[in-house]
């Protein structure tokens, strides 16, 4: 790689350069997660408390990390997950790593609250795209964006179920990171002293057209982010969301439907009996139930709990190769990537989105060879030690 990105030699090479980039407000956004943050730090150890079972004198010179999922085949057992953050760490921040998505031939997940409009993505990044929709108290308008969604031609909807409530995140109140952005002395100041970031992202969009919005509100209730009607619009936390609107959305769109916030076995059965086409185990990445367990955790007993009917998804806390190989091992179908590839879109736009994502390329096929496997068919519980095992 000739961008001088491609020097980083892992995730967290890449999120120390987002750090020394972003002002401490957007850095946190991205990097923290509730309260004491145990959840946060659970996810990690969680997975380094795994090993791998390695094989010795197998010929793996044929590895293959390609997977099919709902009869597509891509090149890697990674998917980008939805995060709504990617245009404010970077000028068209979302642009940048849809296109890299697609270059790796992987899907690209959209979030409800990106600053960039879900028909943009299409049109200039190609690829395949996932839509994120948050199912709101008035119902009309989610069913708004999933008609946009299908105009767009996005191949799977992911309904978030993880946040009746807002979560607890004690450091956007002090940074003044809230609905709407706060300005104060002190992140003011901060933004002051990161110059790359003020002219290079917020800059560029004061001088095309103007603080960013979430253009994939919809337009009667969108808003840009610094706009004082912001709060009473942004009603994303729903406590009335229940199973029944899983079965009406079930009705309404006909791609591939993924429920994402599935963290036990019994509502793993429950979205499968209410029509969805794959559960995806996450606690949100340690960002709302600070006591949640770590999905890598739970996954084994939700992949039992259904049986393979459907396909399993996880994510939350993966930051090398070898923590995708221990979940698809304990029976994830793929791993969504949030942190990972923010990290490198915020430190250098979509090289940087490149380079995280050929970083966990390069680590999934080096902890192939290493466990003597050639194809991620041959993973099972037989290739991981747990504390059970």
């Amino acid at each position: 790689m000739a961008h001088w990105i491609g020097k980083a030699t892992n995730i967290e090479e890449l999120r120390a350069l987002a750090r020394k980039r972003l002002p401490r407000s957007f850095f946190e956004f991205l990097d923290r997660g509730t309260e004491d943050e145990v959840a946060l730090e659970n996810n990690r150890a969680a997975l380094q408390r795994i090993k791998l079972n390695a094989r010795a004198l197998v010929d793996v010179t044929k590895r293959s990390q390609q997977i099919e999922l709902f009869g597509k085949r891509q090149e890697m057992p990674v998917i980008i997950s939805p995060t709504g953050v990617a245009g404010l760490l970077w000028y068209d921040g979302e642009v940048a790593l849809a296109r890299a998505a697609a270059a790796a031939g992987i899907p690209f997940s959209l979030a409800t609250t990106s600053v960039a409009a879900l028909e943009e993505i299409a049109e200039r990044a190609g690829g395949r795209l996932w839509y994120q929709v948050y199912m709101w108290p008035e119902r009309k308008l989610s069913y708004e964006m999933i008609d946009r969604a299908r105009a767009a031609g996005c191949e799977a909807l992911i309904l978030t179920v993880d946040g009746a409530v807002s979560p607890n995140r004690e450091y956007n109140v002090r940074n003044g990171y809230t609905a709407p952005f706060r300005f104060t002395t002190r992140n003011v100041a901060d933004v002051l002293m990161h110059p790359r970031w003020m002219l290079g992202t917020l800059g560029r969009y004061v001088v095309n057209g103007g603080m960013p919005e979430f253009k994939n509100y919809p337009k009667e209730v969108r808003e840009k982010v610094t706009s004082r009607k912001i709060e009473r619009r942004t009603l994303i936390n729903n406590p009335s969301l229940n199973w029944e609107d899983v079965k009406e959305l079930r009705r309404a769109w006909q791609g591939p439907l993924i429920i994402k916030g599935i963290m036990n076995a019994l509502d793993a059965r429950l979205a499968v009996s209410h029509g969805a086409d794959a559960v995806l185990v996450s606690n949100h990445g340690g960002r709302n139930l600070d006591a949640a367990p770590a999905p890598i955790e739970v996954l084994p007993e939700i992949a039992d709990a259904i049986g393979g009917t459907v396909p399993v998804l996880v994510d939350s806390g993966f930051r090398r190769g070898s923590d995708v190989i221990k979940a698809l091992a304990l029976g994830a179908s793929a791993v969504l990537i949030g942190r990972g590839t923010l990290y490198g879109t915020a430190a250098a736009g979509e090289p940087g989105a490149h380079r995280a994502l050929q970083i966990y390329r390069t680590e999934i096929d080096r902890v192939m060879g290493l466990m003597g496997c050639c194809s991620l068919s041959e993973l099972g519980a037989h290739s991981v030690r747990t504390a059970r095992s």
